[in-house]
């Protein structure tokens, strides 16, 4: 059953234009600021703008940066409501379980599917983005490969693949809950597009309450709240505060609402 998922996935035009967009939006602004030599200022979004400049092996970053706040959550978001909405308004998810196919094993299929999705996603982004700074930012004479940390201190290039890699495995499991999320909306409703937004929606209020300062009581509990954590492993030191704490609120959103979508689905009269 989830060979079948994984097949799926890998047929469905969707997965590939999402792949591409994902990529194509990192290499369109790393063509940009080839071309004009300015960066963004100190604070200023996205990241590490200004970085790449003297080194290419760190637009990795970057294109996170630029894909995590819309663009990445929304394609985890698509695919996640389509999970079990999609078999619904296709008319098929009544005969696929008519085969001697548990309900949760088929949920446990689909989650496997989308975790995958989003491995897949965040790695094509920082490895096309690696590829990308490489070839148009080469290091500055007499820089040696060596990357200036956020707080000042040089990383090795060592360090610096280290911590891309810990910050693509940050991203992937922060996208977990948006596809969580998801995932529990598409077994409630039969259409995956309300699905989709729902779980759009819901990413939309908590980066609303983010930024609100009369939300400031349940800021550390909304899911969006770490998503830019990771940039804490490009210091030196790791600051481990808020890394810590990102994981531990995705954490309780990906066991909270996948027990939802199996209770919800386990129970659920399928008449589509």
């Amino acid at each position: 059953m989830i060979i079948v998922e994984l097949r799926k996935l890998a047929r469905r035009p969707r997965t590939w234009v999402s792949l591409f967009l994902l990529c194509a939006l990192p290499a369109a602004v790393a063509i940009f600021l080839a071309t004009t030599r300015i960066g963004t200022g100190a604070g200023q979004s996205p990241a590490f703008l200004s970085a790449v400049l003297a080194n290419g092996s760190l637009f990795p970053a970057a294109a996170l940066a630029i894909v995590l706040p819309l663009f990445l959550p929304v394609a985890v978001a698509v695919v996640g409501g389509d999970a079990v909405a999609g078999e619904a308004s296709a008319g098929v998810l009544r005969y696929l379980l008519a085969r001697p196919v548990g309900r949760t094993r088929l949920l446990v299929a689909k989650l496997i599917s989308m975790a995958a999705f989003v491995l897949v996603a965040v790695l094509a982004v920082a490895i096309s983005g690696y590829i990308i700074g490489v070839a148009l930012f080469p290091p500055q004479p007499g820089a040696a490969g060596v990357v200036t940390s956020v707080s000042g201190p040089a990383l090795t290039p060592q360090q610096v693949l280290l911590r891309i890699g810990a910050a693509i495995l940050y991203v992937a499991f922060s996208m977990l809950g948006v596809g969580a999320i998801a995932l529990f909306l598409s077994t409630v409703t039969d259409s995956s597009l309300g699905a989709t937004l729902g779980a759009i929606a819901a990413l939309v209020a908590s980066q609303l309450f983010v930024a609100l300062d009369a939300a400031a009581s349940i800021r550390p509990y909304l899911p969006t709240r770490y998503w830019l954590a990771w940039i804490d492993f490009f210091r030196e030191p790791i600051l481990w505060r808020d890394i810590e704490r990102g994981l531990g609120i995705q954490a309780v959103y990906v066991v909270v609402f996948l027990g939802l979508s199996w209770a919800n689905f386990a129970t659920k009269d399928i008449s589509s």
